[in-house]
């Protein structure tokens, strides 16, 4: 539940990046995500026009989030969200205001004035971030639905790097926590999972992947796998071997 909305799909994911609108939708079908991202800088958002990619996302198949990708400070983050609720879209938004061009890092100080200033406005604000406690507590205090730190940077499929900095943004959030970015193959998926988050978000994972409809059914199976191994409890880490059955009773 994010923003007082309940999904089904633990797993959002993006648009970006795919070879055609085609294989974009097979693959969001096949994640079987409610939640799919839109970044309002980088598209039309013109509706009717068949080469766009908002002709072919069905509003009522998925919950579309807007997002403000490729904004570079706090203002050009705000402009973008507000025009993407002038164009149509719901009051949800996923914050980004990247601070480095080259690592795509957050610049958390712009990230914070537009979430305030944003969340003040109405908007239901889902907050891409470093991994980083302090900033994640600073969100939450400004009002934030969700706060979403990296596995790793974006793009960069290296896969959940500091699961200890997840565990513990989960441990003292009350709202939801959301592992955006980073995220490479299922297993990166299973283990991030694990840590206990909410939901993860991905997008360059399944657009670059060989067969990205294929890598988006495992995306899928990889989320509900890893919650229901969290859930389930592992068992303690051993530095010994421990037998799996019994030793007393044995036969001679």
């Amino acid at each position: 539940m994010i923003g007082g909305r309940t999904f089904r799909s633990r797993l959002l994911v993006g648009t970006g990046k795919y070879k055609d609108n085609a294989t974009m939708v097979r693959a969001l079908e096949a994640s079987g995500a409610d939640v799919v991202t839109v970044a309002v800088r980088r598209i039309s958002l013109d509706r009717t026009k068949e080469e766009g990619i908002l002709f072919h996302l069905d509003p009522s198949r998925f919950f579309l989030l807007a997002n403000t990708a490729g904004c570079y400070s706090a203002e050009d983050a705000m402009r973008y969200a507000r025009l993407a609720r002038e164009a149509g879209f719901n009051e949800f938004i996923k914050l980004e205001v990247i601070g480095d061009q080259k690592t795509l890092l957050p610049d958390v100080a712009g990230l914070l004035e537009a979430a305030r200033t944003l969340v003040k406005e109405g908007f239901t604000v889902m907050a891409y971030t470093n991994d980083d406690l302090v900033t994640a507590l600073r969100l939450e205090e400004a009002g934030c639905a969700a706060v979403m730190p990296l596995a790793s940077p974006i793009g960069s499929g290296l896969g959940l790097l500091n699961p200890y900095t997840i565990r513990t943004i989960k441990a003292r959030l009350t709202v939801p926590v959301i592992v955006d970015a980073g995220v490479g193959t299922a297993s990166d998926a299973c283990v991030t999972m694990e840590q206990g988050v909410d939901g993860l978000l991905m997008n360059t994972a399944l657009a670059e992947a060989r067969d990205p409809v294929a890598m988006a059914h495992a995306m899928r199976l990889a989320t509900e796998a890893g919650r229901a191994a969290y859930l389930a409890g592992r068992m303690a880490r051993r530095e010994v071997a421990l037998p799996s059955s019994p030793t007393t009773g044995m036969l001679s």
